[in-house]
């Protein structure tokens, strides 16, 4: 067959060429390097026994973001120009393409056997990598080898694309070195294109499909799309016709107007089949890795299953005088659909929208800049600065006519829209500003279902769920910028007296530090309350035990007298670092990460919880102090005075003492819920912002409610741990690994390099 002749004919002459074989030397180099220091990186925190902080090995030496493969792409695009620069170049410089015109040889022919011949050498360069993952099979347990399959996937494609690319540069002069600089110029504008012309819909549709950024990132992480396999094939066919048209163009003597045609005809049915393959309901998904890491969870997956029915509308307001406008500009529409791709694979029909607005915002540099301005002279500034016309963006008035931001403290946020029905989804103050897939999936479950409700009794000076002070309790509530919110949890929060009939549908009371004394009728509606099966969660402090015992007693539950220290170096005497227990572990699978992984729950200033069994109520511990540093103390506690002392004397006692108790019956079929705690203070502000004591509070506290909700909040996210998580390689066997991969194997190239040479020359 001929194109397998040519293909044979060009192999020989590459590699009878010593650049070839050099970069073959040197790619061999670099993913040997490449692959042994991050690998040096692991094994080094292995040894030093922190071996379980490892996790994804497989994940971390190899994908994106720093791992081996992407190392290896951003270093590709120097190979491919050295190697494809001469492939038609020297044809054309040396006149044998005269010859090849007047061969009955077609010009498809000569093109497909220089690309299969590419496709030959590529696949040696790809070789080196299946024995980087080779070795790594064999070094880390359980490797995920469909994630590095995948990945091996992407960078062959990516290796083939790059090719045929050079191969068309070729096609256009005979001098090799302008065919290589033109090659550089071409893989920079692919990968520049989708940058430019961002704020045209259709144009960035294109533009960004016509990227060659970013193309492998996916299949490098171990997800395969069909959008991505055709996008490398048809920019394979699309530099292949070309060069095939450029050919003709020399064979054949036709207007220009003929050959012009041609290339506008690839050109655009290569856009038109790119755009078309590129919607979301046309794209199919494989998830290779071995955790589904790459996938949305199950949990999350249901709550979309029951939307497939009607669309969903997508709507972001973005204020120019937020911050977070930048983050919203047209430019950056491709990086939102980036994040939604992964809910757009299973709800290909949600329909997005953009509105920009000026108003009021949290932006306390504007108004020290600008004092006392108008809000449209403030916006007439922002928009010069980001180049845009104020006349694009709402007014006030008019965006306040479309929906009230104000609660939303009128930041960037999407509006969720689904049956009639409404809901928020939130940007964040935090290091990853957009939400994640608990706070997307909570919302997309609002849409469906009745929400669970989570009452904060008021009136006896509880804590408030509107201030922001530290011992209240804004931040875990309502806080709309805070991620572990309640409210960016799926939960609704209120606020009740107990002057008014405790409502009916409410998921949990909550009574958290009272400082006077019930009523007697309000104590009278707590009990009719508690007696009726609903949830409860009862947060006491140390002094005010006889507020609440007469409310717990009755469910053989107290209080006890004094305070819980614990002996610390580092912080005060009041503050409680307790554990969580096997009862804890059970209210869902972060709780149970936080109890294998031993972490701890602050509380400060906690008072001791005693309990009778053999209650109508099954009472086990939920936090349990530490016996070996921490007592009740009896006598009074003075903090700026000398070390705390264990003085038996006094009263104290020393033991393993409850901080919360669970506590659950069956009541009208349904099991009732109740949680008591010695301390209020681990749900305030000031421990949802604790930083340096490394606790769990967030999670602790996020589980209690989803807990009193049976499970239906928060969406449970969670996925499997990975088994990938140790190397069977020590140091010694790393610095021989080392000699091989760095010295014995380039060596040994090199000489097969070196004979191959010299027996040609002598030829």
């Amino acid at each position: 067959m001929k194109i397998i002749r040519i293909a044979k004919l060009e192999l020989s002459t590459l590699f009878y060429s010593p650049i070839s074989w050099f970069l073959l030397i040197v790619f061999l180099f670099q993913c040997g390097l490449g692959y042994t220091s991050h690998l040096e990186d692991y094994i080094a925190t292995q040894e030093m026994g922190l071996g379980s902080s490892l996790s994804f090995l497989t994940t971390a030496i190899f994908a994106p973001r720093d791992g081996l493969f992407p190392a290896v792409i951003d270093k590709l695009y120097l190979y491919l120009p050295l190697l494809t620069m001469g492939l038609m170049s020297r044809e054309i410089s040396s006149g044998t393409i005269k010859l090849l015109y007047s061969s009955p040889v077609k010009m498809s022919d000569i093109i497909f056997g220089k690309f299969i011949a590419m496709m030959v050498y590529n696949f040696l360069m790809l070789m080196v990598l299946v024995m980087m993952a080779a070795i790594a099979m064999v070094q880390i347990e359980s490797a995920d080898y469909s994630l590095l399959l995948a990945g091996l996937l992407g960078i062959y494609l990516l290796l083939c694309a790059y090719a045929a690319i050079g191969l068309f540069m070729s096609c256009l002069t005979s001098y090799q070195v302008v065919a290589a600089i033109s090659t550089f110029l071409v893989f920079g504008a692919l990968n520049y294109i989708g940058l430019i012309w961002q704020d045209i819909d259709f144009v960035r549709d294109l533009t960004y499909f016509l990227s060659i950024s970013g193309r492998t990132e996916n299949m490098l992480a171990g997800l395969i799309s069909s959008k991505d396999i055709l996008y490398f094939g048809l920019i394979v066919c699309l530099f292949l016709g070309l060069s095939i048209i450029r050919l003709k163009a020399g064979r054949e003597a036709r207007a220009g107007l003929v050959t012009t045609g041609r290339y506008a005809l690839i050109i655009v049915s290569t856009l038109l089949i790119g755009y078309i393959s590129s919607r979301p309901a046309w794209v199919g998904y494989y998830d290779a890795t071995a955790t589904k890491t790459r996938t949305l969870t199950t949990a999350t997956q249901k709550v979309i299953d029951a939307m497939k029915d009607e669309p969903l509308d997508v709507t972001s307001y973005i204020n120019l005088l937020d911050v977070r406008y930048i983050k919203g500009t047209p430019d950056q529409r491709n990086a939102d659909m980036d994040r939604w791709e992964p809910y757009l694979r299973f709800m290909p029909d949600i329909r997005f929208k953009y509105v920009y607005y000026y108003d009021s915002a949290r932006n306390p540099n504007l108004y020290k800049s600008y004092p006392g301005k108008s809000l449209e002279y403030l916006g007439g500034q922002f928009a010069r600065s980001f180049k845009k016309d104020l006349a694009d963006f709402k007014t006030p008035a008019e965006i306040h006519k479309i929906v009230d931001l104000g609660p939303e403290e009128n930041r960037y946020v999407m509006q969720l829209s689904y049956k009639g029905k409404k809901t928020f989804l939130r940007l964040f103050n935090d290091f990853a500003v957009f939400p994640g897939e608990s706070e997307t999936a909570a919302a997309l479950k609002r849409l469906t279902t009745t929400l669970p409700k989570i009452a904060f009794v008021e009136g006896e000076l509880e804590r408030s769920i509107t201030k922001a002070g530290d011992r209240e309790y804004n931040k875990l509530t309502s806080q709309v910028t805070f991620r572990f919110a309640l409210v960016n949890q799926g939960f609704d929060v209120e606020s009740i007296s107990l002057s008014q009939p405790i409502p009916k549908d409410i998921a949990v009371l909550v009574i958290a530090d009272p400082r006077i004394e019930f009523s007697a009728a309000s104590l009278a509606s707590l009990r009719q309350y508690i007696n009726d099966g609903g949830n409860l969660l009862i947060a006491g402090e140390p002094g005010k035990q006889s507020v609440l015992n007469p409310l717990v007693r009755p469910l053989g539950v107290e209080l006890m007298d004094g305070i819980l220290v614990q002996k610390s170096k580092d912080f005060a005497p009041d503050l409680l670092l307790t554990y969580t227990t096997k009862t804890t572990a059970g209210f869902s699978r972060k709780m149970e990460r936080i109890f294998n992984d031993s972490n701890r729950i602050a509380m400060p200033g906690a008072c001791g919880l005693s309990y009778t069994s053999g209650s109508e109520y099954d009472i086990q511990p939920m936090l349990l102090t530490d016996a070996r540093y921490s007592w009740n103390k009896k006598g009074k506690l003075t903090l700026d005075s000398a070390a705390v002392q264990y003085t038996p004397a006094d009263g104290d006692e020393k033991r393993a003492i409850p901080t919360a108790l669970r506590l659950v019956r069956t009541v009208h079929g349904k099991e009732q819920r109740i949680v008591v705690t010695g301390d209020a203070d681990f749900l305030s502000n000031r421990e949802m912002s604790r930083q340096n004591v490394g606790t769990a509070n967030f999670g602790f506290n996020t589980a209690l409610f989803g807990w009193f909700t049976y499970g239906q909040f928060p969406i449970d996210t969670s996925r499997p741990a990975s088994k990938d998580n140790r190397i069977h390689v020590t140091g010694s066997g790393l610095i021989a690994l080392k000699w091989i991969l760095l010295g014995v194997l380039p060596a040994l190239l090199l000489l097969v390099a070196s004979v191959l040479l010299i027996k040609r020359k002598r030829q």
